[in-house]
């Protein structure tokens, strides 16, 4: 968490250039490796069900990552209010998961909006490993 803090100052303050999916995903394993010493690494497969599990929202509707960004992360989605969102996968969007702090500010969002709680570091490496792995 610390590096991740310390990247997010950097990019704020412009001193540093854009962050890779990788980057995000190196700073996340030391995270998750920090919040649990049997960490054994992260799993498309978890991040691929995690993505399309539907979960009972607060509001009562149930909803899923793919709710909003379509069964096909490459595909383009639609927000609750019908606004285009850019693919998920970086493989159909380059500037995904480039930003440290767009990614930090869309996960703690899009978690409390889908799950009702903050996504655990191994949810987010899972999310990301399966998006990045998606051709």
């Amino acid at each position: 968490m610390r590096k991740l803090a310390l990247l997010l100052g950097l990019l704020c303050a412009g001193l540093a250039q854009a962050v890779t999916p990788q980057d995000i995903l190196r700073e996340l394993e030391a995270e998750a490796r920090r919040g649990n010493s049997g960490f054994a690494g992260f799993s498309a497969g978890r991040g691929e069900r995690f993505y399309h599990a539907e979960r009972t929202g607060a509001d009562g509707v149930k909803l899923s990552c793919a709710t909003c960004h379509t069964a096909d992360p490459r595909a383009i989605g639609k927000t609750r209010a019908n606004k285009d969102i850019a693919p998920m996968a970086p493989a159909a969007n380059r500037e995904r998961f480039t930003d440290a702090a767009k990614v930090d500010k869309w996960f703690r969002r899009n978690c409390n909006d889908v799950l009702g709680r903050a996504c655990t570091a191994e949810e987010k490496g899972d999310f990301l490993t399966y998006l990045v792995n998606i051709r």
